[in-house]
């Protein structure tokens, strides 16, 4: 895999301190690049808990627990969508007829009260009570997975596991063939690869997405299942009935989200196990603390980082942000703030105190949550369990990307037979 290309550095504008500048590309960092938390350990140190990066354009990043946290809550003053709701509907209409729909990923990038009409008909889909009912067969997919990568003393974890796992899960829940999905795991990845923002660049990749899906998003309005897909379509929104564009803005959100995040916390909670043996074995031991277990890794290695825009001019926990400026979510960071986690580069199993924040916060908190503890916690216990004492193959370097989503490349973890 060939690495990403520091992006140009952009002049600072002047209202803009230069105490609250700090160098970092979330795609591109070369310490992020080596190793993603270790970097992010070094920004929760060093950096100020906002500030303002030249890279990728010049944008802002929120480094600190509580600045994340206000931010994620404050829907007042900062946005999911670079532009609203109500003037994306105005485009819509003002296209000729029967051109393509502007594709937005619903609903995540719906900002109140429109956000709460696209997510009721997901909440009860994804509540703890199903994604309890779907313990069972993921613990089937995750004792296959692992009993048949066993007797060869070794694996590429997130080819194995990581992904066919949860990708195999969210395609069964989704109503989409299984057999097609290295075809959409690869179409996912070329999504977040990609640093062209270009509004025409991002709809053509979205177009992709849903283009994909549109065969299966036509048959169940005909023909509905016990799938996702069937649940949108008898879904009704503002009285109104569901529609091929909401659809697939809800396919393309789901379907990226879906077949993506869920994978990097694995391989990083992977990579975790494999380099404490010590951890291994009072899992093996005590299986019980898995969840605990489970929690820790997901705050000492939260992976996602979420944007938003600022809907006015206004001083932000002392950080002079003006309207429409990007504003970087840098949850992993916020999870690594020694304000809010004493020495919060220890794993500790008993840690006590605030929850971490890996899932986000406020009402864009992760939809995914429930499903993706049962995921994490089931794959680990079956690893502590089934595999003898396994550890890093580290004649097969370990390399992060970074974006939206950090995580490994690949994990390559090895065991005696």
């Amino acid at each position: 895999m060939s690495t990403p290309t520091l992006s140009p550095l952009t002049e600072k504008p002047d209202h803009i301190p230069d105490n609250l500048v700090y160098d970092f590309d979330m795609y591109a960092d070369p310490g992020m690049i080596a190793n993603a938390h270790d970097r992010a350990l070094e920004i929760a140190k060093e950096a100020p808990p906002i500030f303002w990066t030249p890279r990728q354009g010049g944008h802002w990043m929120f480094a600190g627990h509580k600045a994340i946290f206000d931010a994620s809550r404050d829907t007042d003053n900062f946005s999911n969508a670079l532009v609203s709701y109500e003037m994306i509907q105005e485009i819509q209409k003002s296209l000729p007829e029967g051109s393509p729909k502007i594709l937005i990923p619903a609903p995540i990038t719906y900002d109140p009260p429109h956000h709460a009409v696209y997510r009721s008909p997901l909440n009860k889909a994804f509540s703890p009570k199903v994604m309890a009912a779907m313990k069972e067969s993921i613990r089937d997919l995750a004792v296959e997975l692992i009993e048949k990568i066993k007797p060869a003393g070794q694996c590429a974890f997130i080819e194995t596991v990581a992904e066919p796992l949860p990708v195999t899960i969210f395609l069964q829940m989704f109503g989409l063939p299984v057999e097609r999905q290295l075809e959409y795991r690869a179409l996912v990845k070329e999504h977040f690869d990609a640093t062209d923002f270009d509004p025409g660049a991002i709809q053509a990749r979205l177009r992709k997405v849903a283009d994909i899906m549109n065969e299966t998003i036509l048959d169940r309005q005909k023909n509905p299942k016990d799938d996702l897909i069937s649940l949108l379509w008898q879904s009704t929104f503002n009285g109104e009935p569901a529609t091929v564009s909401d659809l697939e803005n809800y396919a393309v959100m789901l379907f990226t989200a879906g077949l993506d995040t869920v994978v990097n916390g694995m391989g990083l909670g992977a990579i975790h196990l494999a380099n404490h043996p010590e951890l291994q074995a009072e899992l093996r031991a005590n299986p019980e603390l898995v969840p605990q277990a489970s929690e820790e890794i997901l705050r000492r290695y939260t992976f996602t980082l979420p944007p938003r825009f600022a809907k006015t001019d206004m001083d932000f926990h002392g950080a002079p942000i003006k309207e429409g400026d990007k504003c970087i979510l840098l949850l992993p960071t916020g999870d690594l703030d020694a304000g809010e986690y004493p020495e919060p580069e220890n794993f500790d199993l008993n840690r006590e105190g605030k929850a971490h924040i890996a899932f986000g916060a406020g009402p864009h908190r992760c939809l995914g949550s429930h499903l993706a503890r049962v995921e994490l916690n089931i794959v680990y216990e079956e690893m502590v369990k089934r595999l003898p004492e396994f550890s890093i193959d580290k004649s097969k370097p370990l390399t992060f990307h970074g974006g939206h989503v950090w995580g490994p490349d690949e994990v390559h973890l090895k065991w005696t037979i």
